[in-house]
Parts: structure tokens; sequence; C-alpha cells
């Protein structure tokens, strides 16, 4: 399905790549929306939405979305378009580049495709970093274009640029001069190419300002007369420290690298940062893929963390875990929402509820230990209907989940991406002060096994009883 449009003035367009805000001929009048963290997003049709490492453009009141959706051995199946006026409800409107669109592209691998709109030729222009499917050796930069935003793109072929290795790549429109930021050299570089004047090819090297960096996932925007560079380590699916640098000027001078959110972005990994304008302010979105890669997953699997960025000072940025946050497109505000959370505690052993190691993963074993404040141990209790809550992790936004929803004394308790399964609802039952935890699928009681009091316990569920294993209560935290 596609939509037939004729190409806008630069004015018209919020070219964002991540790229140049022009104030739009018709401001978004979406309501506002919560969006939900470190889950999966679907469609207004109800499928899962597969924009990985993607980024967004702005043209009149929509939002269009762009990235990355594959086949299950990780190959490149599509670049996939949704089109949205609150930034909650996606539309999809079309596989934009597919395996049929070019020989090359058969077998391949497309990473990070992001696309801008050249007001001099009418054209919508989209680069991305191309390999070939079985490897990184090719390391290169790829260019497509279309008449239309999301109408089928036209390819133009891969390259590396000016002869140096291409791999995770950003664009950025100034006010109509465009810039491709790309990692190089075996991911220890950043170059920044200007574009030529079609955005078609490669015009110069700006510079090379971070040369043995190791950084890769980078994203641009401007804030005031700042422009900030967002960048992550490499180190594979795994998530790590997010850092960013800032200069008054793309060619530089640039700054070093200075640390954001924490060691892990909030176990993400930066793929785009998003100004949404709007009547009252402008606010900038940080747009982070959480990589399935990370617990052995397909690509397909990732899901989103998208956080707002603030700025403690004109030159300086900060991030915050929030476990959903409010976007209002027509004003331009977003804000981290903060839900009431507790710490759940064992009556046996006074230790708490925690997910293993931090994880995010789904299968993430749900075990004991002493309390330390961490977003692991942090429970929201949300209202399931019918008497019965689910119990969402704070730092994985994840609910606590009878493995395979089996109804077995002894089965494991694990988080698990949030669903509508009764496996992941629960009935909190006074028994005297304390509470016992029952699942609606089976009855059953969340229970410490062999009411062990060290650290590391196993939680499992088990017939209800009178143990003091099988007895909690929970504290705001």
């Amino acid at each position: 399905m596609r939509y037939k449009q004729r190409p806008l003035a630069l004015g018209a367009v919020l070219a964002l790549a991540v790229g140049v805000m022009a104030v739009p001929a018709t401001p978004a009048q979406a309501a506002p929306v919560a969006v939900t963290n470190g889950t999966q997003f679907t469609d207004t049709a109800g499928n899962v939405l597969h924009a990985h490492g993607g980024g967004v453009l702005k043209v009149d009141s929509y939002y269009y979305w762009f990235g990355e959706n594959r086949n299950a051995d990780n190959t490149f199946r599509a670049v996939s378009v949704y089109r949205s006026t609150d930034l909650k409800n996606w539309e999809f409107r079309n596989n934009v580049l597919t395996q049929a669109s070019a020989t090359e592209l058969r077998v391949s691998n497309i990473e990070r495709p992001k696309v801008i709109y050249n007001a001099s030729t009418g054209r919508y222009v989209m680069w991305m970093h191309k390999e070939n499917g079985s490897n990184y050796s090719e390391a290169r930069a790829a260019v497509a274009s279309s008449a239309t935003v999301d109408g089928n793109y036209t390819w133009h072929g891969s390259f590396r640029p000016l002869g140096h290795m291409s791999r995770d790549i950003t664009l950025y429109n100034d006010g109509g001069t465009a810039y491709m930021i790309s990692a190089a050299d075996e991911n220890r570089d950043l170059h920044i190419y200007r574009l030529t004047a079609d955005y078609l090819n490669i015009a110069s090297l700006v510079g090379n300002f971070w040369n043995n960096a190791i950084r890769e996932a980078p994203a641009m925007f401007k804030r005031g007369s700042t422009y900030f560079l967002l960048t992550s380590g490499a180190t594979n699916w795994n998530p790590n420290q997010a850092k960013y640098a800032t200069a008054s000027s793309i060619s530089g001078p640039w700054t070093g690298f200075t640390n954001v959110g924490n060691s892990t972005t909030f176990s993400s990994q930066p793929a785009y940062v998003l100004p949404i304008q709007g009547t009252s302010t402008t606010s900038y979105l940080y747009l982070g893929d959480r990589w399935a890669g990370a617990w052995n997953g397909p690509v397909n699997d990732s899901q989103y963390v998208w956080l707002p960025i603030s700025f403690p000072s004109s030159t300086s940025m900060s991030l915050s875990w929030h476990p959903s946050i409010t976007i209002d497109t027509a004003t331009g505000t977003v804000s981290g929402n903060t839900p009431v959370s507790y710490r759940v505690t064992a009556r046996h052993s006074g230790k708490v509820m925690d997910v293993v190691s931090n994880s995010t993963a789904n299968n993430a074993e749900v075990k004991q230990y002493p309390w330390n404040g961490g977003g692991n141990q942090k429970w929201e209790f949300q209202d399931a209907g019918s008497g019965y809550l689910r119990l969402v992790n704070q730092n994985s936004g994840k609910c606590l989940d009878v493995s395979e929803a089996s109804t077995s004394d002894g089965a494991n308790v694990i988080q698990y991406t949030c669903g509508s399964g009764t496996n992941q609802q629960w009935q909190w039952v006074a028994t005297g002060s304390y509470f016992q935890l029952r699942a609606r699928h089976s009855g059953k009681c969340l229970d410490v096994v062999d009411a062990n009091t060290a650290d590391g316990a196993d939680i499992q569920q088990y017939i209800c009883g009178t143990g003091t294993n099988q007895q909690w209560t929970r504290t705001q935290s």
C-alpha cells in the first residue's frame, strides 16, 4: 500500500536523519499518548512493527519511520516504512526496498536506513549500510531514492565512500547541505562526509574527528547552536555505555566523548534522535534498539527504548530511565513516566524478588536476593482486570511469568514480554498480615524453593500452603 504525495518544499518537511527542523505546514494535532519501553511495538493492524536501526522523517503532519525488517536468519528482507501523527499509532505503508529491488540485495544485510528530502530534486534519498549477508567484509554504504516518501525506492548501488570502509551510518540535513556520518576502519574511526547537491554521492570527507575511538551507531542532531553526535561502543549485540560529543560546527572542532545514561544505555543502542517541534516547545527523543541478539534471538524479536533527552546546559545532555513516556506531538512535549514500584519481600528470608544479573531478556530467572535498590528488584503492580495483577519489572519492562504456562508444582518463574496470558496474572491475597501471590492459570502460589534462605534461591510456583516461603510483603521503593 503506497500513499501518493507530491514533493514538498523544504519548509514543509522536517527532514531528520537525524536532521534539519523546519516548521511543518500543518502541525500534528494528535492527542498525548503513552509509549511503553522495552517492548516490541505493533502497527495499527496488530502486526509487530519492524523498523529496527531506523530513522524518522516528518512530512506535513505525518512522521515516517523507516527501519530494518529481517529474515529469520537476520539477512535483509526489506526496509519497511510506517507513518503516524502521534508517534504511537503506526500505520504500515510499504516495504520501500526489498530483495527484488536489485540483484545485490537478493542475499545481503541492510542496516540503519535513513531518509532525507532533497528540496532541489524533489526526491527522498535513503542511505544505509550494506553487507553481503554472510559477514561484515564488504563494509559499504548504499543509496536509493524515490519521488514519494513511502513509494518504491530506486537502488543506486553500494560502494566504499572515497575508498573507506563504511558500517553504521546516519544522515544529517543541515539547512539543505547534507552529511553522512559513518563508522570506518573496522569501527575504529567515525567519518563525516558532505554529500553532493543531489544527496546521491559523496562530495568530500569533512573530517575524521574520532580516530581510534571505536564507536558506532551514530545519531546526530542540533539544539540551538550546538551539534550533538551520540554514539555507542562496539560490543556486538550487547549493550554498552553511550557517549556523545559536541561542536559549534559540523566541521569541528569536536569535543571528546562524554558518557550519557547508564553503563548499558538502559540495555539499548542509539538508532536516532528525533526533534519533536510543537506549539509550546521542541523536545528531543532518544530512539534506541534493544537488540534480541543480546539473548540470542533474531533481529525481528528486538524491542524499542524511547527516552526524553534532558539538557543540563547548552552543550550537555542526559538520559534517565522511564518505564514509559508520554508524547504530545501537538505541543512538542515529551515526559518520562515513573509509576509506583515496589520491592516484594519473602517473609521467611527477608530477601526480595530479583531478576538475575539485571537481565532484560525473555526467560531470565527470578530468584531471591538481598535488597539493593536496583530496578531489577522493583515491580509495578498493574491492573490486569477481574481482580488480577501483572507484576512488571522496572528494569526490563517485562512481566512475572510462569514458564510455558505450566500448572505443575515446581514450575519455573521467569520474566517474559507482557501479554494477555493468565500465567502472567496474579492475585494478591491476604494471609494474616502477609500476602500470597497466586497465579491465575494454575491457582498455585509464588514460592521460594524448599524455604531456602540463601542468596540466589530459586522462585517457583507450588500448591498454596501455610509456609512463610509463600508469604510476601510489598514496600514502595
